[in-house]
């Protein structure tokens, strides 16, 4: 029968033995749906999602590690290497969120409506995600002692707070796009499932938020809180929650965006596209001679008060971000410059 062993003297890593029923459970299921994620991911070419399969062969060795710890609760290897796995799995399925979620933009030609361009969604979400897991890391050196536990537990807490808020700010973005893109004429042109793909993004990042969240709490109560000293909520509020996103984005695989493949497009298609812009243009530069608006041409439309895919007035700072959208000082002052 294992017992509860200290670590060094009467420092204790674990606050209970950890259940070796569950931890074979959840390490075999882990096992079975990321090498389903792993056939799929190679059957459809979708490499992007490498970081996605990564996550869940972490959360494999998580448990396994947990598994491990059943008659080694004084081990340090098996302690440390459960935290290490099970806290970097769900940055690795965010890295993956990302990434859809810009591909989502770029399927869709949809660039303009992105709060954040594309090409740099990935890029910065996942440099905060592991700058603010460095935080946490230092944290985690911190709690084997006894001294400086407590500024430990408050370092982690820190680190996953900002993530929490970094992960928030990717929803923001998500739900901008969706609301702008559904406003405009570009969603009739485009045959391809972003909606679903979008909704699939909204359930996995609300379990990997309720999940953050859940973590945030669990070090705010401390080494002795009720969420360290019992084993059911990790596997209520962790395992369950990671498991419910891998068999969701499975469900709803980001493939759907390429029915076709992930292959070039014809030479002939983007001939007979470009014949099709320079009509429009045509047009358009015939009908706003009349109306005496002065414009610039642009295919892929624009962002602020035109929902035309082809019109895009000269005043127009329509691609990603713009300050002046969110920060009133910085409004006013492009008030003031276009005055003068």
């Amino acid at each position: 029968m294992p017992t509860l062993e200290p670590y060094v003297d009467d420092v204790y890593l674990w606050k209970y033995i950890p259940s070796l029923t569950l931890s074979i459970v959840f390490t075999g299921v882990f096992l079975v749906v990321t090498l389903a994620h792993l056939w799929k991911m190679v059957a459809k070419k979708m490499w992007f999602c490498t970081p996605f399969v990564i996550g869940g062969f972490f959360e494999v060795i998580g448990y396994a590690c947990r598994a491990g710890a059943y008659n080694a609760t004084g081990s340090l290897a098996p302690y440390l290497l459960q935290s290490l796995f099970l806290l970097l799995a769900p940055i690795f399925f965010a890295a993956t969120l990302y990434m859809v979620y810009s591909r989502i933009v770029r399927a869709v030609h949809g660039g303009q409506f992105s709060l954040i361009r594309p090409r740099w969604t990935t890029r910065l979400f996942v440099f905060l995600d592991f700058s603010f897991f460095s935080v946490q890391s230092n944290g985690g050196g911190l709690l084997a002692k006894t001294k400086t536990a407590k500024i430990g537990s408050y370092i982690i807490v820190t680190g996953l707070i900002l993530q929490l808020l970094g992960f928030i700010g990717f929803m923001v973005c998500c739900v901008v796009f969706h609301k702008r893109f559904h406003a405009s004429r570009e969603r009739r042109n485009t045959d391809l499932p972003w909606q679903s793909c979008l909704y699939m993004l909204y359930l996995t990042s609300l379990a990997v938020l309720a999940r953050n969240l859940y973590r945030v709490v669990e070090f705010s109560m401390g080494t002795d809180g009720f969420l360290q000293v019992h084993e059911w909520p990790v596997y209520a509020f962790d395992a369950s929650l990671m498991l419910a996103v891998m068999l969701v984005f499975f469900v709803w695989h980001p493939s759907t965006l390429y029915p076709h493949g992930v292959r070039p497009v014809p030479a002939s298609a983007l001939a007979s596209r470009s014949a099709s812009i320079e009509d429009g243009r045509d047009q358009r530069e015939s009908m706003m001679e009349l109306t005496g608006m002065e414009t610039t041409f642009h295919p892929e439309g624009n962002a602020s008060g035109n929902s035309d895919p082809g019109l895009r007035y000269k005043d127009d700072e329509s691609r990603g971000f713009q300050l002046e959208d969110w920060f009133w000082p910085a409004k006013v002052w492009s008030l003031i410059k276009h005055r003068r």
